[in-house]
């Protein structure tokens, strides 16, 4: 893609693991890295990274050319969703190839500027828009987001698994909820399991990129425009997604350095 040097698709198989909400923060950590960092909200039907970044409502990119677009600016990072395109009341009501179509357009139409790495927001599921983007973009790798929970689990195995059918690295998985934590007392219960991510990046080698909790303040962060990295830059858990945005950038370089022996002859 013009303008884009690595791209990062993040994905879940399912809803409700925060895969938005990691999306975000990662991509808000690889900035705070000194990366340059865009974000592409995958999620036709139900986009959610105006909201994140604090994009108000009724905000549209600017043209760039014919048939292109700028992309906005948020926090540093440059974003664009279908949220910035359509009333954000306005329910696609969309078939597959139409979804799928409205995503290439967000892809080929986007005048991203000179970025290091793009993150793409996936939608859930193994449908038509991962398939696009499969088909359409070179994606240098992807990180999968669950929970500890035995069903997320399911749907991540699923995630991975479309992920190496089309020859894309899963650069590792991160396992979001990991451990409640009181507001009030401090006091920690893994509520949903123990172990899942661990589990499953040992099942299909590769590596648990960070454990995230379950707090109050997180969800308040992300509702507000302002996700935690941004809110608290100096907190523990935008540590950990900064650690999880180094690990990233590392598994990417080491991924570019690999490959066959070129070997030259005398003439």
């Amino acid at each position: 893609m013009e303008g884009v040097k690595r791209i990062v698709a993040v994905a879940s198989g399912k809803g409700g693991v925060g895969k938005s909400t990691v999306t975000v923060n990662l991509a808000l950590a690889m900035a705070a890295e000194g990366y340059r960092v865009g974000i592409l909200d995958a999620d036709i039907y139900g986009p959610s990274q105006a909201q994140m970044l604090g994009v108000g409502e009724g905000v549209r990119p600017q043209a760039a050319g014919e048939n292109r677009f700028r992309p906005l600016q948020a926090h540093g990072i440059q974003a664009m969703s279908m949220a910035f395109m359509v009333d954000i009341r306005e329910p696609m009501v969309w078939r597959g190839p139409m979804v799928a179509g409205a995503f290439q357009q967000l892809l080929t139409q986007t005048a991203w500027d000179d970025l290091d790495y793009l993150f793409i927001d996936m939608p859930p599921g193994t449908g038509d828009v991962q398939l696009t983007l499969a088909q359409k973009v070179p994606v240098d790798g992807a990180v999968i987001v669950t929970t500890p929970q035995d069903i997320a689990l399911l749907d991540a195995r699923k995630g991975i698994e479309m992920f190496r059918k089309v020859n894309v690295p899963v650069l590792g998985v991160v396992e979001n909820m990991s451990l409640h934590v009181c507001s009030n007392c401090g006091h920690g219960e893994p509520i949903f399991g123990e172990g899942g991510g661990e589990r499953i990046a040992a099942e299909y080698e590769t590596r648990v990129l960070g454990q995230l909790p379950l707090t109050l303040a997180i969800r308040e962060q992300v509702d507000g425009g302002r996700p935690t990295v941004v809110a608290e830059p100096d907190g523990e858990v935008t540590a950990t997604f900064r650690d999880m945005a180094r690990q990233i950038a590392e598994r990417l370089q080491d991924e570019s350095s690999e490959g066959p022996a070129i070997s030259f002859s005398d003439d």
